[in-house]
């Protein structure tokens, strides 16, 4: 797999041109993060949300689906990434995109027992406003600041996943 870097930025590169729909997303420039989308959403338990409310920690969104193998196959390893940093001001969110059946994401959601928020998309609001989101996974991590620091589409290198994680939280809100 291709490996692009833009800006502050990881995009991989598997070849396909639906890629070309994340694009919009880096036009913010090198060496800049863009903000957050701002969008409202609302956790499987009912809680209403909203990422504005998610200043001050490290965030990883994590866009997925029941159906994609790659993304029930990474729920593990963000499971485990998410209690490491928990602690330390870390979240994760992870948004079942617009056509995954919702009682399918509750029960995937109850049966391994994710820790973190989990979202349905039911509308594809969430998708559109972070560059229109088609492919799964695709994750974002967002800094302290409420600015993306990491996108990345596909399964990502949990050890540098990671070490990213750990620079971020050690950034200053």
């Amino acid at each position: 797999m291709d490996r692009r870097r833009f800006g502050h930025t990881l995009l991989a590169v598997a070849g396909s041109p639906v890629l070309a729909a994340a694009l919009p997303l880096l036009a913010g420039g090198c060496g800049r993060r863009q903000t957050v989308p701002q969008v409202a959403y609302t956790l499987l338990d009912g809680r209403a949300g909203h990422t504005a409310n998610l200043r001050g920690k490290v965030v990883l969104i994590n866009f997925w689906a029941t159906s994609c193998v790659t993304c029930v196959h990474e729920m593990p390893t963000l499971a485990a990434t998410w209690h490491r940093y928990r602690p330390r001001g870390y979240e994760t969110l992870a948004v079942a995109m617009q056509h995954d059946p919702p009682a399918l994401v509750a029960r995937f959601a109850e049966t391994r027992a994710l820790p973190f928020g989990v979202v349905i998309d039911n509308t594809g609001a969430i998708a559109q406003a972070f560059g229109n989101v088609r492919i799964t996974p695709t994750t974002f991590v967002i800094d302290k600041r409420g600015a993306i620091a990491i996108h990345h589409v596909g399964a990502p290198d949990f050890s540098a996943l990671h070490a990213q994680i750990d620079r971020l939280l050690a950034e200053p809100a």
